[in-house]
């Protein structure tokens, strides 16, 4: 049945990416097919495998954050933060991933950021003679790290995940934490190293016009935002710090970033902050489609036992001390050509828990090498991030030349580096 399963997920992606049809979809397919003819349960109990509490999630979660990105006030955010770097044109790079950390941090997402930078990011490098290749690295890890923030899409999915195979909640947020920390240091690490031993042949000139200032509804939509942020972070925090205060304890058990956000987003359109059909329309329902999807024949494989078998296969089989640098190269396998939130994540995660029981490590160091791992080859031309980046090419760019230099020089050199990062975290934690 392990070799059932597995193959099944294969030819999910590999359909998936072949006929461009949402790959979450053959999944749910497969789930049925084996959970109904393979392991005998019946249909109810295979629809029962749909991840509610994911859904409605990250459902909540974009709905609000769209309310930002129909009022325009994301957008004109990375305006603003582009141009503070007018004066100091070497640190464009760095301020592309400033501003695409900060606005997917905000609520974005790695998907819609990385929708609206990339064309942004491609024709900078067009006008200010800056390299495509530290260009598209710059705006596809800052959405990568940014989404990763522990109220931002990727964030909130990855707490999910964790806590649908049995991790607690505050543990779960500590683990994404960690793994926000890290992507958010390896990225800076990469693109500092680069400016710093490449600043003489850098000629970069920008010429940017002072964006508008934010509108009453920006400024709100913002204000909001900060506000969501706040409530949903501070109190995780102080039940961290004060684990036995009980008032703590208690609001902690009962603020739920879903809700919040169908909370906010609610007072958001009664502000008529933005257009509603605008607002529901810009929810990433493919995105959905493929996390849940995966998420059912993933949850099959549990109920066959195959997560138990792959985890003690590799506690068994692979060194003690390789385990994370191998669940790190793994991760970016994977990534190489599917999505880290829609396979990478929902295949590898339910799989730490048990290998951490066996081995001892701390299953943070294997959550966090997941991610890096998967991150560092998600700007490959045949993933979400470098597929993206390259349908933005403006008019005048060499595209075959971008999709060679995004899969022979940014993938591996994203991959050297999270493999640094994988032995340091291993070290660290």
């Amino acid at each position: 049945m392990t070799l059932t399963i597995m193959i099944a997920i294969l030819l999910a992606i590999a359909i998936g990416y072949k006929t461009k049809i949402n790959i979450g979809l053959f999944a749910i397919v497969f789930a049925y097919l084996i959970g109904s003819f393979g392991l005998d349960l019946t249909a109810s109990q295979v629809v029962n495998f749909w991840p509610i509490k994911i859904f409605f999630i990250i459902f909540a979660v974009t709905l609000f954050y769209n309310v930002a990105m129909v009022n325009g006030a994301l957008e004109k955010l990375a305006s603003h933060l582009l141009y503070a770097c007018r004066n100091f044109p070497i640190l464009l790079p760095l301020a592309i991933f400033a501003s695409a950390t900060v606005i997917a941090a905000l609520g974005a997402g790695f998907y819609t950021v990385l929708a609206f930078m990339a064309p942004m990011t491609l024709l900078l490098c067009q006008k200010t003679g800056m390299s495509k290749i530290i260009g598209g690295m710059a705006v596809n890890y800052g959405a990568l790290a940014g989404a990763n923030f522990m109220t931002s899409q990727s964030g909130v999915i990855f707490r999910g995940i964790m806590e649908g195979v049995g991790v607690e909640p505050a543990q779960a947020f500590t683990n994404s934490t960690a793994i926000f920390v890290t992507t958010l240091i390896v990225p800076i690490v990469v693109i500092g190293s680069y400016l710093l031993f490449n600043h003489k042949k850098l000629n970069i000139n920008i010429t940017a016009e002072k964006p508008a200032p934010f509108d009453p509804k920006q400024k709100q939509s913002l204000i909001l935002i900060i506000t969501l942020m706040a409530v949903v972070l501070i109190i995780p925090i102080l039940n961290l710090i004060m684990p036995h205060n009980h008032l703590i304890s208690f609001l902690n058990s009962k603020v739920d970033i879903g809700f919040m956000a169908i909370i906010f987003a609610v007072i958001s359109l009664l502000l008529k902050l933005a257009d509603e059909k605008k607002v529901v329309a810009m929810v990433p329902w493919g995105t959905l489609i493929m996390i849940c999807g995966v998420g059912m024949l993933i949850e099959v494989a549990i109920q066959a036992g195959v997560i138990n078998e792959l985890s003690d296969w590799v506690s068994t089989t692979i060194p003690f001390w390789v385990i994370p640098v191998a669940m790190c190269v793994i991760g970016a396998f994977m990534s190489l050509f599917a999505s880290t939130l829609g396979v990478v994540t929902p295949a590898l995660f339910p799989i730490v828990p048990a290998i951490a029981v066996a081995t001892g490590y701390n299953p943070t160091v294997l959550f966090v090498c997941i991610v890096v791992g998967a991150q560092a080859s998600a700007i490959s031309p045949f993933s979400s991030g470098g597929s993206l980046i390259l349908g933005s090419t403006p008019q005048g760019v060499n595209q075959s030349q971008l999709f060679n230099d995004l899969l022979f020089r940014a993938v591996p050199l994203g991959f050297i580096a999270a493999l640094v990062a994988a032995v340091v975290v291993q070290g660290v934690l």
